[in-house]
């Protein structure tokens, strides 16, 4: 026999054994499939190479896909960023199943490869959020889409909205939210949340809003008002409550499949709930700057009797952590007491003082200083405590900032009941506040972490307390302007009453 017969003999055979292989691969697929063993896609857009060889090893798609993985991680350390992405993207299609393959490398896009950008400009950071935004849309849009009932998945997501875009880790965090705010605010038409007209919308502009929120979004507008009434009111326009709204979706999941359920997986999902309703406590309320086209933010005080019943469950549900979570739960309290005190709202202060107090009779409500458990101090005494512990000990900004606008207010309320020497003292403290705060910040992290100019926070507290929507009553905005020597404000016009609320000045 020639070599040349003995050729195309051999190529022959490889093309029947090949076509045997096909054959038997797609019988088995068919069976397994029936068995419920399998749940696997097929391949799509990949190259021919990677193609051909998945259908001809079939059942080593694992193989193929801890080869890849490894090749991902070389890529990775080579900064080869685009390649990398586009290699996980087969990964995932290999093996859609595997929920830590899914984890590891939205991971890696949201914290690992977006540090490695730097801004474009002062402020900046385009290139850095859309690595961000791609890691939050391969679980959400991708990942889920294979794995539907898997808690891992909420759960990350849910850290995503609450760490890399809700904390003030990262340099570019300002920056996140602005763009997540400008996102969620084509949704809500640059207004206050109305989750009413996106469940049932009417006119063409809501049935297009309601179509982007469930499309590109993914999320279901009933279920976010259920979770709105459960653990709100929230600022759709804000990362908690996206946090809170996948870290419930990931426990209504778990409710509907109880047998594929870890109990740890179920108290992680609840500790981002309180967690990030804790932090919309702090600054969840978003506040429009029309003249610096920007969003601000402050505490949300209307959700303190939810966040409270938030962390009162996790303690009663989380027996390990109980201890622990009972710790978080006093702080908030001192934190409400404090926050309701310094905006002014003292009858609220004076309840949640009381209920501190009844809960925790023998705790120190000022760290390191013993003798100031609740017997021992007014609500006065403790709010003035805390001011100088925020002075000497500088708190975080959102914090702070809250405790400036509250002081501000009280500021210029007092001015309004013509006691000057207290409103110098609360505008000298917010300052003071002020001062202690930024001279303990490093240069380094005064654009992530800084405050915004002293002036600049107090003339927005002015035009907030003025403005003739949602500002102080007339009879006050009026004394208000007599004593800043500004001139009687404009009276309402026909072509002025019906400002649309985009143009309102808060939110």
């Amino acid at each position: 026999m020639s070599a040349k017969l003995r050729s195309l003999l051999l190529l022959l055979l490889i093309g029947v054994l090949l076509a045997g292989v096909g054959w038997l691969q797609q019988s088995l697929n068919r069976d397994r499939d029936l068995l419920g063993l399998t749940r696997a896609e097929p391949l799509e857009n990949a190259p021919p190479v990677l193609a051909f060889t998945t259908v001809a090893l079939g059942g080593f798609r694992g193989l193929i896909s801890n080869a890849l993985w490894m090749r991902a991680s070389d890529l990775q350390e080579e900064d080869k960023f685009f390649e990398m992405a586009q290699l996980a993207d087969w990964i995932t299609k290999l093996e859609p199943h595997f929920v830590h393959v899914w984890l590891v490398q939205a991971w890696n896009m949201a914290y690992n490869i977006s540090v490695k950008f730097k801004e474009s400009a002062p402020g900046q950071f385009p290139d850095r959020w859309r690595w961000v935004k791609a890691g939050i849309e391969l679980l959400r849009d991708q990942g889920l889409e294979y794995n539907k009932n898997e808690t891992l998945i909420y759960r990350e997501l849910a850290w995503f909205f609450q760490h890399k875009i809700g904390q003030n880790l990262d340099d570019a965090s300002v920056y996140y939210k602005q763009q997540w705010a400008n996102d969620m605010s084509k949704v809500f038409d640059k207004k206050t949340p109305n989750l009413e007209e996106l469940i049932h919308p009417q006119t063409a502009d809501q049935k297009e809003r309601a179509r982007l929120l469930r499309e590109t979004y993914k999320m279901d507008p009933q279920f976010m008002k259920e979770v709105d009434e459960r653990y709100g009111p929230l600022e759709w326009r804000l990362p908690e409550a996206h946090s809170i709204y996948w870290a419930a979706m990931g426990l209504k999941k778990a409710a509907e499949n109880p047998t594929k359920v870890k109990e740890d997986d179920l108290i992680t999902l609840r500790r981002v709930i309180y967690q990030s309703m804790q932090m919309s406590f702090q600054r969840g309320r978003l506040v429009t700057n029309p003249f610096a086209k920007s969003f601000e933010f402050g505490p949300n005080l209307d959700i303190i009797p939810k966040v409270n019943n938030a962390y009162e469950q996790a303690a009663r549900e989380d027996a390990k952590n109980h201890d622990h979570i009972l710790k978080a739960h006093r702080n908030f309290l001192r934190d409400a007491v404090y926050f309701l005190y310094v905006y002014n709202r003292l009858p609220d202060a004076a309840q949640w003082f009381k209920y501190l107090a009844t809960n925790y009779p023998d705790k120190m409500l000022i760290d390191n200083n013993t003798n100031s458990i609740p017997a021992n101090l007014t609500l006065d005494k403790y709010a003035v405590a805390r001011v100088q512990d925020d002075i000497s000990a500088s708190g975080g900004r959102d914090r702070t900032e809250g405790v400036l606008e509250g002081l501000l207010v009280n500021s210029y309320r007092s001015m309004v009941l013509a006691e000057d020497a207290a409103a110098a003292g609360f505008k000298l403290l917010a300052r003071q506040v002020w001062i202690a705060y930024q001279s303990g910040i490093p240069e380094v992290r005064m654009a992530a972490v800084g405050l915004r100019p002293f002036e600049e926070i107090d003339q927005e507290v002015r035009r907030r307390m003025l403005d003739s929507k949602t500002g102080e009553p007339p009879e006050v905005r009026a004394l208000l302007r007599a004593k800043l020597g500004q001139p009687p404000e404009p009276s309402t016009s026909p072509s002025t009453t019906n400002v649309p609320p985009e143009k309102a000045s808060s939110q």
